[in-house]
């Protein structure tokens, strides 16, 4: 059973986060350099050596967001005269890092899970670019069934258990998206709408055969009890869909990439695919996906529709 973080998953979970940085990559790196001593060439050097390992310049970029954070708190207390994290050079995220669907093994891989239990999550989160996470966390109060859309405002993620009093070292838990950006409300196709009303009624199926048993937790994608799909166990099913659809092994997140230069390939505008996306800038998006086109929210939705649906 997953616990609801009402602070969002900007708390524990990024602690864990930022905490595995610090030892895995910077203490290794520079903990022994006296602050003091530390130059913009040090950590223009390290991030650079990162990238040449194989890191990928999102987690370059987060191995520098928490070095300037520190150095940043250093510098107010006079222990350093200036931040030299946020003088060295961010890792830019180029296009095309990363595969993407075609139109073609998108449809083929839609074919394939046709009726399985993840087939409707797969096929929103390539339509409309969606995290993992995001994904499992869509709540049945998020959906406007007049307006025909859903506010994406939730997450699931599995993260360190800090109880001392359980024996699982980690824990699922829902929590609300730590940024005003990745909250965010998409328009739904008439296809995914049907699908969605399909779904609920399956679900209210299931609750009933559980009785009590059920845990409600108001999510739109859960077990048969009710309790919120382990992201790792989505990410291990949908790769053994991709691999009995001929694709390979393929992870979830390649299903935001896949969506994203899907919108770009049909003619969606940039700062509409960075909006749907939910990023934080248009420029992460230009970096990562391309250039400026035409359309908006709705037809976007659409035009995806017609590529991957044949509506």
């Amino acid at each position: 059973m997953a616990d609801r973080e009402s602070a969002g998953l900007g708390g524990e979970s990024t602690e864990d986060d930022y905490a595995d940085t610090v030892r895995l990559h910077l203490i290794p790196a520079i903990g022994r350099k006296r602050l003091a001593k530390l130059t913009v060439a040090d950590l223009d050097s390290l991030w650079q050596g990162k990238r040449a390992a194989g890191y990928s310049a999102n987690s370059v970029r987060i191995m520098r967001t928490v070095l300037r954070r520190a150095l940043g708190q250093a510098e107010r207390e006079g222990i350093v005269t200036r931040n030299v994290a946020s003088l060295s050079r961010p890792a830019q995220v180029r296009s095309g890092q990363g595969r993407t669907l075609t139109v073609e093994q998108a449809r083929v891989l839609l074919q394939t899970i046709e009726g399985h239990r993840l087939e409707l999550p797969v096929m929103i989160a390539l339509a409309y670019g969606m995290r993992r996470g995001e994904v499992l966390g869509l709540q049945w109060s998020g959906v406007d069934w007049e307006a025909g859309a859903v506010a994406v405002t939730h997450g699931v993620k599995r993260i360190k258990n800090r109880d001392g009093s359980s024996a699982a070292r980690t824990r699922l838990v829902l929590g609300e998206l730590k940024t005003p950006k990745s909250r965010r409300t998409l328009a739904l196709t008439p296809e995914i709408m049907a699908r969605l009303r399909q779904h609920r009624s399956h679900q209210a199926q299931a609750r009933m055969s559980a009785g009590s048993l059920w845990r409600d937790h108001g999510l739109i994608f859960v077990t048969e009890l009710g309790v919120p799909l382990d992201p790792d166990n989505f990410s291990h099913a949908f790769s053994a869909l991709c691999e009995r659809a001929g694709l390979g092994r393929w992870h979830p997140h390649e299903l935001r990439h896949s969506g994203a230069s899907l919108m770009l390939a049909q003619g969606t505008p940039l700062h509409v695919v960075s909006e749907i996306l939910g990023h934080a800038s248009i420029v992460i998006t230009k970096d990562v996906y391309g250039h400026l086109v035409e359309g908006d929210k709705r037809s976007a939705a659409e035009l995806m529709s017609q590529a991957l649906f044949g509506g």
